[in-house]
C-alpha cells in the first residue's frame, strides 16, 4: 500500500511515517516503477507500535531497540537461548516501563479529571454562571 493508506490506517502525518522512514524505525518495504514508497501490514504493525510509545514517552532509540528485539524474536534464526533470553529480557524491560508510565498518566488523568470537577463545582454554585 502507499503511505497515503498506510496514513489513513495508522492515524500518522505523511511527515512523520517519512520522518521515522529517515531515522530507521521503519523503511518501506518496495518502491513503485514511479518511485512511490510502498508498505506492507508488517510495516503498519511496526508504525502501530512506534505510534503506542510515543505518548509513553519512550525515546527513538528506545523504539528502535525495542523492534530489534522483537524482529530478532520473530525471526528466530539462529538465535541460540541465552540470546532468546536476553531479547525476552528487554521486552519485558519494556512492559514493565511501559506499564509504570501507563499507571502515572493514569493519575495524572484522575487529578486533571478532579481539577476540572472541582471548577463545574465552584461554576454551578454561583448564581449567574452556566456549567
Amino acid at each position: 500500500m502507499q503511505i497515503g493508506e498506510v496514513a489513513a490506517r495508522t492515524e500518522l502525518s505523511l511527515r512523520t511515517i517519512r520522518h521515522y522512514e529517515e531515522t530507521g524505525l521503519v523503511i518501506p518495504s518496495a518502491r513503485s516503477q514511479g518511485g512511490f514508497r510502498l508498505y506492507t501490514e508488517t510495516d503498519v504493525t511496526r508504525l502501530m507500535v512506534i505510534r503506542r510509545m510515543k505518548p509513553l514517552g519512550f525515546t527513538l532509540d528506545q523504539m528502535r531497540d525495542l523492534l530489534d528485539a522483537t524482529d530478532r524474536l520473530d525471526d528466530d534464526a539462529g538465535l541460540t537461548d541465552d540470546e532468546r533470553d536476553a531479547l525476552i529480557d528487554r521486552v519485558r524491560g519494556y512492559e514493565r516501563d511501559a506499564s509504570e508510565q501507563v499507571d502515572r498518566l493514569r493519575v495524572q488523568l484522575a487529578r486533571a479529571e478532579e481539577f476540572a470537577a472541582t471548577l463545574a463545582t465552584r461554576l454551578r454554585q454561583r448564581p449567574g454562571t452556566q456549567p
